[in-house]
């Protein structure tokens, strides 16, 4: 029998368990990690083995020593999920190609076939040897916003129990999952996540896809790995779906939002035509069962631009400085404002590079 622990804000006592944790060194994987080796799990990295994984591996190990163990393989492999699975507790499963994100070589737009093979028929393998157990173990999925698609005409805020309604490839893997593993037979709890911002942003054009005027519940990458570490000791969160965000206080709209992160890193709000104005899928979301739970939300927005600054060392006074040179480079990831040049250029009026504060009503 593993030891139990008493936890904090009235959550009640946990046993420790040993949780599988797939895609563990991605954006919400490494924050997660890091929350469950709090909660006092014994935690099993699944991921693939790619140079920066190793890194990361390396690091973690020199850190944490044996409380962690790494095995690399790949979903699409039922050999490797079945060693990754074997004599596990709980699996937190996080493993899938998002768009514009991923750090597996391919686009989940450009070829929905192949990131189907991983996310949906990966988690069919998860699901199908997590059963071959003898005790089976407690799944708790990473869903997304995305499967409400696009909600700008409906009353906020989202609820676990509304329609869903993706509109693109990664929407729709998302509710082929969902579906996977509520008929599991598995406990299963499955975790509707808002937008989780990196705190790292690798790809630049990615924030230029989603319109100014759009509503969005902002998480902290790390209010949301505290929620999948509380969830897997909360047996009254089995059979739920649940909706992660960072609360009323991270409630915004996305025109707002930008321009906080971008003065709050040196580089300043950037000219509105550099933004999409075709709709994206995210809205505000009840968190208040989630909350009310697993007690997650910590941070807000301000906590998450601090934890950049943070990261960026002396670089955000460099973007300060350079700030012009800074704008300009960021506006060449935008094919919005690339088009708005080249329209600018057939009326032979080319629009200023020079950003302009732009405040969204």
């Amino acid at each position: 029998m593993l030891p139990w622990k008493w936890r904090g804000e009235g959550v009640g006592k946990v046993r420790f368990m040993k949780v599988l944790l797939t895609g563990a060194f991605g954006n919400i994987g490494g924050h997660t990690l890091a929350a469950l080796l709090d909660e006092g799990h014994q935690v099993r990295c699944f991921d693939i083995g790619s140079r920066g994984n190793h890194r990361a591996a390396k690091r973690l190990a020199r850190r944490h020593g044996d409380r962690i163990e790494v095995a690399w393989g790949d979903l699409r492999s039922r050999d490797d999920v079945a060693r990754a699975v074997a004599g596990q507790e709980a699996i937190v499963h996080l493993a899938f190609i998002i768009p514009k994100q991923s750090c597996v070589a391919g686009d989940i737009d450009a070829d929905p076939e192949w990131a189907r093979e991983i996310n949906v028929e990966g988690t069919r393998h998860l699901i199908d040897e997590a059963k071959r157990l003898p005790v089976p173990p407690r799944l708790l999925f990473a869903s997304s916003v995305a499967v409400y698609g696009l909600t700008k005409h409906l009353f906020p805020p989202r609820r676990a129990d509304d329609q869903v309604n993706p509109v693109d490839a990664y929407g729709r893997h998302k509710v082929a999952c969902e579906e996977l593993v509520r008929s599991s037979g598995l406990p299963w709890t499955i975790l509707r996540l808002g937008a989780a911002i990196p705190m790292r942003i690798t790809n630049l054009q990615a924030m230029f896809d989603v319109p100014l005027d759009t509503r969005m519940e902002f998480v902290d990458p790390r209010d949301a790995a505290r929620a999948f570490a509380r969830a897997v000791g909360e047996s009254s969160a089995i059979g739920k779906i649940l909706l992660v965000g960072g609360g009323a206080r991270c409630q915004f709209v996305y025109g707002d939002m930008v321009r906080r992160i971008l003065e709050a890193t040196g580089v300043g709000m950037l000219p509105a035509e550099a933004y999409t104005t075709d709709p994206f899928y995210t809205d505000w979301l009840d968190t208040g069962p989630s909350q009310a739970l697993l007690h997650y939300q910590r941070h807000d927005l301000d906590d998450y631009t601090r934890a950049m600054r943070r990261k960026l060392g002396l670089g955000w006074v460099l973007a300060r400085v350079f700030q012009p040179l800074v704008q300009r480079g960021l506006l060449r990831q935008s094919p919005h404002w690339q088009q708005a040049r080249a329209a600018a250029r057939s009326r032979s009026v080319i629009p200023s590079s020079t950003p302009h504060p732009r405040t969204v009503e």
